[in-house]
């Protein structure tokens, strides 16, 4: 088995993956104070709890935003794994060519969906990832990714506004049925949440202009898509593990 680390802002997504494709996926926190015995025995625990064995693990790759983990995630790989992983970089062997001013300063997660949507549904295809983030990623017909957008994500516009008033609560980030709300509840969560989805319909909406494909497929995934995409006339797919598999991918393309 391949297992795949996708190391963001605020998880670690995880995916165990054999020659059927995925075959788990789970979550923990990123924590840059833990250590790799902290967390190789979280590694330990999950295994455990999916009756997997440690030693089934033939590879490791590796996509990270936070280089500051990346020598502690290195380590538990080599301790507790017996395998150095293989970290996702701008010059791999890929399936998409590169259209970016400096590569080396786009984030490993954006290079990881670009490749997964372009094997999957190749080209033309916008990826919107629902991250600590908001990030955008065009690909063309011929597989060049052209570059994206990124923006706030949903929780931390959330957060700072509510950090930035007096006397507005933290709310539940839901769809309200109503975008006219008639309380301060409902009032917050029509405004940010509707107010969030005509933002990323709009981005999208201008990239699908600005590339000349009307009819480009647009991918959705991460922590907020569905939520995104139950009010959103643009998204029509969620894939919420496209990231891993696009690690996955990228092991296969460069490890035969």
């Amino acid at each position: 088995m391949i297992l795949a680390l996708d190391v963001g802002n605020t998880n670690i997504k995880t995916g165990l993956f054999d020659e059927n494709g995925l075959r788990h996926s789970w979550r923990i926190a990123s924590d840059r104070i833990k250590t790799a015995d902290e967390y190789g025995i979280l590694m330990e625990s999950c295994f455990e709890h999916l009756h997997e064995k440690m030693s089934s693990i033939e590879g490791v790759v590796m996509s990270s935003v936070i280089p500051s983990m990346n020598y502690t995630l290195e380590h538990m790989c080599t301790y507790y794994f017996h395998k150095s992983p293989m970290i996702v970089t701008p010059h791999m062997e890929m399936n998409i060519a590169l259209q970016y001013d400096d590569p080396y300063l786009l984030g490993t997660d954006r290079i990881c969906n670009a490749v997964a949507a372009y094997e999957n549904h190749g080209g033309p295809v916008i990826v919107v990832d629902f991250g600590t983030a908001t990030s955008y990623g065009a690909i063309s017909r011929e597989g060049i990714f052209l570059g994206g957008a990124i923006s706030t994500g949903l929780r931390i516009a959330t957060e700072t506004l509510i950090e930035h008033t007096s006397r507005l609560p933290m709310v539940e980030l839901v769809l309200p049925d109503r975008i006219i709300g008639t309380n301060t509840v409902h009032c917050l969560q029509s405004g940010l949440v509707y107010g969030f989805v005509g933002q990323v319909d709009y981005i999208i909406k201008r990239m699908l202009k600005e590339m000349g494909e009307p009819r480009a497929k647009i991918i959705a995934t991460g922590g907020l898509a569905r939520l995104v995409a139950s009010a959103s006339d643009m998204i029509r797919e969620i894939n919420p593990t496209l990231t891993l598999e696009g690690l996955y991918y990228l092991y296969r393309r460069n490890c035969g």
